[in-house]
Parts: C-alpha cells; sequence; structure tokens
C-alpha cells in the first residue's frame, strides 16, 4: 500500500525529532561529565563514521557539486548556531537561548517554504502555530531566573544557524542524502576542532568511559540529520523543519523515564500543544 507523501514526511519529521531529541538526552548525560567541546567533537566524528558507512552499504550515487555545496554550507552555518548556542548559554541564559533558537529554527524554515513554494494549508498552519508554542514551552528550563537578557543577539543568532542549516540542507537534490551530510559533517567537525584546540588549550578531551555514551549522542544525531533530509524530499520542507522541531518532546520524555525527572505545568503544557500540532499538520 503507497503512502501518501505528506504522511510520509509527517512520520519522517516526527522520527527526526525523536532521533534528535534521544541525542541531545545522551549528549547532555555526557556533558556533565565532559568537557562540551569535547563532547560535541568526537559524537560529530561518530556521527561521519555512520553516515559514510551508510552512503557506502546503499551504494548512494556520487553526489553532484551542488549538493556537495549545500551540505558544506549547513556545515558552516551549522557550526554558527552551535558556537552561538553554547557561548549564550555560558552566559547563563538558558530560560532565553534553549526557546529562542529552537523556535527561530523552525520558523525559517517555514518561512523559506512559504516564499518559493506556497502557503500550507490553515490546517497546517495552525498546526505550525501550536507547533511553536510547544517548542517554546518544552525548551524552557525548569528554573528560569530573571538575569537581564544579554544573551537575546546569540541566541537570535544560533535559531539562525539551526534553521539556515536546515534549510539547506533541504536543498539537497532526492537520491542524495548520505553523501552530502558527511560532508557537511566533516565540514564542522574541521572548524570545530580547530576551535577548541585554539580556546580549550587542554582538558577537552573526554575520559574513555565516555566515549559510548558520546558516540551514540553522536550516531542519533546524524540519524536525526538523515531522516529530516529524506522528509523534506518526500513532503514540504516546512512540514519537515516544524515537526523535527519537536525534538525537546523526546528529550523531557526520556528525562521523565530514566532520570525520573517530574516533567514541568510548561513542559506537559507544551506535550499537550504538540500532540494537535501534528494532528493538525499530517492532516
Amino acid at each position: 500500500m503507497d503512502i501518501a507523501p505528506g504522511l510520509a514526511a509527517a512520520v519522517l519529521g516526527l522520527a527526526s525529532a525523536a532521533s534528535w531529541g534521544a541525542g541531545d538526552f545522551s549528549g547532555g548525560l555526557a556533558a556533565r561529565r565532559s568537557n562540551v567541546f569535547g563532547v560535541v567533537v568526537i559524537s560529530q566524528m561518530a556521527g561521519l563514521a555512520l553516515i559514510v558507512a551508510f552512503a557506502v552499504l546503499s551504494a548512494e550515487r556520487t553526489p553532484t557539486f551542488a549538493d556537495l555545496g549545500w551540505g558544506a554550507i549547513g556545515g558552516l552555518v551549522g557550526v554558527v548556531g552551535l558556537v552561538s548556542f553554547y557561548r549564550a548559554l555560558s552566559l547563563g541564559q538558558m530560560g532565553l537561548t534553549a526557546p529562542v533558537a529552537a523556535v527561530i529554527s523552525a520558523m525559517l524554515p517555514v518561512l523559506f517554504a512559504a516564499v518559493t513554494k506556497s502557503l500550507p494549508s490553515t490546517a497546517q498552519l495552525a498546526g505550525f502555530g501550536l507547533a511553536l508554542i510547544g517548542v517554546w514551552l518544552l525548551s524552557r528550563p525548569k528554573e528560569v531566573g530573571d538575569k537581564p537578557a544579554a544573551g537575546l543577539p546569540l541566541a537570535i543568532l544560533a535559531g539562525l544557524g539551526f534553521g539556515g542549516a536546515l534549510t539547506l540542507f533541504g536543498q539537497i537534490s532526492p537520491g542524495a542524502v548520505f553523501w552530502p551530510l558527511g560532508f557537511a559533517r566533516v565540514i564542522s567537525i574541521s572548524t570545530l576542532t580547530v576551535i577548541a584546540f585554539a580556546t580549550q588549550r587542554s582538558g577537552w578531551r573526554p575520559s574513555r568511559d565516555q566515549i559510548p555514551l558520546i558516540a551514540l549522542a553522536g550516531v542519533l544525531d546524524m540519524g536525526g540529520n538523515a531522516l529530516f533530509v529524506l522528509a523534506a524530499h518526500v513532503g514540504r520542507l516546512d512540514v519537515a523543519a516544524v515537526l523535527s522541531a519537536l525534538y525537546p518532546a523526546s528529550t523531557v520524555i526520556l528525562a521523565r523515564m530514566v532520570l525520573k525527572e517530574r516533567l514541568t505545568t510548561p513542559q506537559l503544557t507544551g506535550l499537550a500543544a504538540a500532540l494537535v500540532a501534528v494532528a493538525l499538520i499530517a492532516s
């Protein structure tokens, strides 16, 4: 039985969110015991190994220069977002940075698709709105605090970086997934390694006992990237972007199941908004 492109895109987008959220959960656990830069670099290396293996095993066609270009630029833009994100967090702005970056990263592909293609249906627009509200509520930490919004420009830059990377990855032509994403990962690893050596000096390499958890985070993150590109190929870019942006739901659910963390009222509200949003978008 054939699956409608819209439904396939929704399923792949949600699978991407689940993979990204689980990757964030694994990476977050590792970051509690290791330097953040070390976690990011090692996890990205693990993701690169996975995507190259998939490219070889699937006998994916040789990518065009255009597809490699989209991957390379997307990798660089994503690094800008990542560095800005962690810099904003270092200023103690988690209550501001996480939700702002998450919402902007979801909005950018939506705006791009609206300009280059067409507006989605009324129900989907309502779903997009609910999803963004859900992402905002799910991304907010339990304790927000009252620090000044000094990190707002960095939070906006992080969101633009993440959303820009998603938009660029969405331009990769159908039939090309693994090699362009692998090339993007090579670019990001090289850039982050240079930054780590230049700014961290020493002590950024994680201990050996943390490597499996860090590698799992990288594999899940890369899996989310591949699922997102596939979702964008079979359906609309905005649908893929908004549904994959619900990844904080996966993170908070895992925190509840594994760490026994209690869900806050805003998080529960965000989960409810996300469920309704999924139904509207998939309709």
